[in-house]
């Protein structure tokens, strides 16, 4: 069958993967020797809502490199797909589209309802991503994909979550407390620190003074550097500095540094704060605590625990309660009692009295002006109030204290609204003890990092871990394992009948449960064989006691927690969920531990450490034995693509332009271990060039009869041209190898390019012409067989990297019994197949040549001119591989004749070569003066040009002023001319010696 003139990737890639896939290519252990070593990797799994980013091309293009070849190998391989349910995101684009369809909201249509509707948008848009991957060429096992989320608690997947959440919470490893989280007020939920992006913002610090209790005084001083004390004024408050004035309302103290002497006579005393009634103000004690700096404003710091992480750790050091100012919308609290009696209780608390935690979560110190305000609405009245009474601190002009300066501001990634640092029960994971085997894990070399630098990031953040936060306020997600009922005390409850876990007033009982069966039998273990238990499934989720008046069915109703697990705690499951376990499965026998993860540098602390440690604790291994960090991907100039610069990239816009190949050639040769990429669409469009110069490479041996021998020995060969290609294959293969067993992608994708491109196409083709064109015989079918087995192997070695356009020629170059996907790898050295005499000729060959060309170009000699050569000084060795060589050289480089001589030649260019001097007359070849002439004027005016850039690249305005990728261009040009300006010098070197 005739090859067509070029590669059609828009009609062939689709074509070749719907084979692949029929043929069942990419299975678990398809193409798996006897005895094959198990090779497996899980893939990150996008969201479900996600379409592929150029962060994904790169990261499954190198995965993909990784499992072709060793299923290549023989090795029985497993690339398990799947995607994550990603809770925040799927609920976002769901409440999304009901918004603009006009539909009910989630809370009119109740939580069933609402994640039916979620499940109905996955079912239709959940396969974008997939298909996506499936257009890059990945080679995953679709029949094994998995979703981290189950439809009910029966799925295998689901049954995972529970099991482990009631496993860890069984054990004392996950419990609910009162911490700080981040709060995204539009979502109404706590989301993780990945979720949210610090953002610099305008904003601005008020400085506000804090009266000391019962009008008192004290001495104002200030030291020196010498330490020298002065006294600045007599002061009756202190001065603190914020830039969230709402939150005052809810302070606790007032700390400074415990060595800032200027407030030293004032610690232990009590202020108040300046918001609220007068006659009701809370006082507040100033305490000492290592967290003020003392150069940093005024060196005095407010502490309001339930709003903000760092003051949080100060209250919980200090013994300082913590009163929560908003709700979930980050309104002012606008519930609980009036203004004077939630201040009472607070000072009841101040001065000792008992409270718990709940006691003090109930306490509302927003006073009545401010409830259900905006927190930012607040904000401004709060100013104005403390303005109004002049409790603003006054700088020199007299006027309020304000600066102007640039903060760092939380946002959520998704919502876009200001995170809130917020005060609320969640659900923990004791992170710190499930770390130590993972930190272990990594220290003794079980688990490897690639570049080994992020182990330095994974330790960093396992040793300073604090309890993972796995509760979400949402409804898409893996309902929380627990149910609440009212805790007994002996034969009495003690609590209102019916109440609401929203509003709950009584101690709750908790059942951790697989199942509603188990939470059922387990309350009846605890509460009494005469009570009937009920679980209330409804949304407001009420729980009590109902006495008939027959106390024939006394029933305790019991109500499973609204929360949903963090995505990421599923996620952690993903290397043992993935092959069934909780059930014990063959695939989790033969695939766990896993071999490779390959991921972003992002989620080392959020995903890949939580794998560690889950797997550890649950399979008492490791979940995979290497970690590769793919770098990451940015635009041309080496800024992060982002909408709002309009420099994302589309992976599937160019692979409708120029074909997958190219795009995953590109990805795999700029991936250099820890170095983040600089994509530049001209490096793809040069990459579907080289698909092409290996298509006509196949198109040249097809016309030249070059088919496969069967049982072709690569040994076999005898002309050296062929020997020396044959040796050249088998030192691709040994780099390639090596490259990509050590993770430098970049290495093996360009050691394969330069083979292809510079040695297989260029100069084996171009060296065995004369064979392929010349007479029958031994020689001739001993090239066609040679070249078509170096093409053979070299369509092997590039498919894990291009595996389309190489598929498509392995079919066209001869009738196969096996596709390409699951062809032999080879396992040829250079040892076994190199020959150092053809090496060693081609090696001066190639240099003679080049050489040749080389100075036929710099002396502007006509392209199709005969010119002869003279050898001078050879020795015995040169003159016998000159001898051997002679035709070669003579064809290649357009030489009418090739002489040996004594001495070199009047009027002749020399050209030094290992053993001997090659010689080109030249004198009446060209016109000496006028070469001069061109010379010097092409000199000229390179350098008045250059001179230009220097000056430019010199002058410090334009160096601090312009872009840095324009100066970075003009650096890079002037680099260009000082080279050209170098081979110019060069040429007049050797006119000289025609002179």
């Amino acid at each position: 069958m005739t090859m067509e003139k070029t590669f059609d990737a828009a009609e062939a890639e689709p074509r070749l993967y719907a084979r692949w896939e029929r043929e069942g290519c990419f299975r678990a252990g398809a193409n798996a020797r006897p005895g094959a070593e198990p090779y497996a990797i899980m893939i990150p799994p996008p969201n479900v809502t996600g379409s592929l980013h150029m962060g994904h091309a790169l990261n499954n293009t190198l995965q993909d490199i990784l499992i072709r070849r060793k299923r290549m190998q023989g090795f029985d391989v497993l690339w398990q797909p799947g995607q994550d349910h990603a809770g925040i995101a799927t609920q976002m684009v769901v409440e999304r589209a009901l918004a603009q369809a006009g539909e009910p909201g989630r809370r009119e249509m109740g939580r069933e309802a609402f994640v039916e509707r979620v499940w109905r948008q996955k079912d239709s848009s959940g396969d974008t991503i997939i298909n996506q991957l499936k257009r890059l060429g990945a080679s995953c096992d679709w029949s094994r994909n998995a979703f981290t989320l189950g439809r009910t608690d029966e799925d295998q997947m689901s049954r995972a979550v529970i099991r482990v959440f009631k496993q860890l919470y069984d054990e004392g490893l996950i419990y609910r407390g009162k911490r700080l989280v981040n709060w995204d007020p539009h979502f109404e939920t706590a989301i993780s620190d990945l979720e949210v992006e610090n953002v610099e913002v305008e904003g601005h610090m008020w400085h506000f003074k804090y009266p000391l209790a019962g009008g008192e005084t004290y001495d104002y001083v200030e030291k020196d550097a010498d330490g020298n004390v002065t006294l600045r004024e007599t002061r009756d408050y202190i001065a603190i500095a914020t830039t969230r004035p709402e939150t005052m309302l809810g302070d606790g103290a007032v700390a400074v540094h415990p060595s800032d002497e200027r407030y030293a006579a004032i610690v232990g005393k009590l202020c108040e704060i300046p918001v609220g009634p007068k006659e009701h103000r809370r006082l507040i004690p100033i305490i000492t605590d290592e967290y003020p700096d003392p150069a940093f404003g005024s060196g005095a710091v407010k502490i309001t625990g339930a709003h903000d992480f760092n003051d949080y750790g100060v209250a919980k050091r200090g013994g300082i309660p913590c009163f929560r100012l908003m709700d979930t919308k980050a309104a002012m609290r606008a519930d609980g009692a009036p203004y004077a009696e939630e201040v009472a209780k607070a000072k009841a608390i101040r001065e000792g009295g008992a409270a718990s935690e709940a006691e003090i979560d109930a306490i509302n110190l927003v006073p009545d002006e401010y409830r259900g305000l905006d927190r930012f609405d607040c904000r401004k009245r709060v100013v104005a109030a403390i303005t109004g009474e002049g409790l603003a601190v006054t700088g020199p002009d007299g006027a309020p204290l304000v600066e102007n300066k640039p903060i760092m501001q939380p946002f959520g990634d998704r919502s876009k609204v200001v995170i809130e640092p917020m005060l609320t029960d969640q659900w923990f994971v004791d992170a710190a003890t499930l770390a130590k085997p993972a930190l272990a894990a990594v220290r003794d070399g079980r688990t490897t990092f690639h570049p080994e630098n992020w182990s330095k990031t994974y330790f960093q953040w396992l040793e300073n871990i604090e309890p993972w936060c796995i509760s979400r306020q949402l409804w898409w997600g893996h309902r929380v394992p627990v149910y609440y009922g009212p805790e007994r005390d002996g034969e009495n409850f003690g609590f209102s009948l019916n109440s609401s876990l929203d509003a709950v007033q009584f101690k709750l009982k908790l059942f951790c449960a697989e199942t509603e069966a188990e939470a059922i039998e387990q309350a009846k273990a605890y509460y009494g064989s005469e009570w009937q238990i009920k679980i209330n499934r409804s949304d407001d989720k009420r729980i009590g006691i109902s006495l008939p008046e027959d106390r024939s069915r006394n029933t305790i109703t019991i109500a499973r927690d609204p929360d949903v697990l963090d995505t990421w705690f599923s996620s952690a499951l993903w290397p043992f969920s993935t092959l069934g376990w909780p059930d014990e499965t063959p695939e989790l026998n033969r695939y766990y531990p896993t071999s490779v993860l390959s991921t972003g540098f992002d989620i080392i602390f959020f995903w890949v450490a939580r794998m560690m440690m889950m797997g550890l604790h649950f399979q008492k291994d490791v979940p995979f034995s290497d970690v590769y960090i793919h770098a990451l991907v940015r635009d041309e100039q080496g800024r992060k693509m982002s909408k709002s610069l309009g420099n994302v990239i589309d992976p599937i816009t160019l692979i409708d332009q120029y074909g997958a190949d190219a795009v995953r050639m590109t990805l795999a040769a700029m991936a250099s271990m820890g170095r983040d990429l600089k994509l530049d669409v001209s490096r793809v469009e040069g990459y579907r060039n080289f698909s092409t110069k290996l298509w006509n490479a196949a198109r040249f041996c097809e016309m030249n009869g070059c088919a496969l021998v069967p049982g072709f020995d690569p040994k076999s060969p005898r002309e050296p041209v062929n020997r020396w290609i044959v040796g050249e294959t088998a030192r691709l293969r040994e780099a390639m190898d090596a490259a990509i067993d050590a993770y430098r992608f970049n290495d093996a994708a360009n050691a394969a390019y330069a083979h292809v491109w510079g040695v297989l196409c260029d100069w084996y083709v171009e060296c065995a012409k004369p064979l392929l064109q010349g007479d029958d015989g031994p020689a001739k079918e001993e090239t066609r067989a040679t070249a078509a087995w170096a093409l053979d192997q070299a369509l092997i070695l590039l498919h894990p990297i291009m595996p389309f356009v190489t598929e498509e020629l392995y079919g066209a170059l001869a009738p196969r019994e096996r596709l390409l996907v699951h062809a032999d790898w080879p396992t040829w050295t250079a040892a076994d197949l190199a020959d150092a005499e053809a090496d060693a000729d081609m090696g001066w060959a190639i240099a003679a040549i080049e050489a040749t060309r080389s100075a036929r170009a710099e002396m502007n000699v006509n392209p199709g001119a005969q010119i002869p050569l003279v050898a001078v000084g050879a020795d015995a060795a040169t003159a016998a591989r000159l001898a051997r060589v002679g035709p070669l050289l003579a064809r290649l480089a357009r030489l009418s004749s090739i002489e040996h001589a004594d001495a070199a030649p009047k009027g002749a260019v020399t050209l030094a070569v290992q053993g001997a001097t090659l010689c080109l007359p030249l004198a009446g070849v060209i016109d000496i003066a006028a070469e001069g002439a061109r010379l010097e004027k092409a000199l000229g005016k390179l350098d008045k040009e250059r001179a230009g850039l220097e000056a430019k690249l010199a002058n410090p305005a334009f160096v601090e002023k312009a872009k840095p990728e324009v100066v970075e261009k003009e650096r890079a040009r002037l680099a260009a001319l000082a080279e050209e300006a170098g081979k110019l010098a060069a040429a007049q070197a050797r006119l000289a010696e025609l002179a």
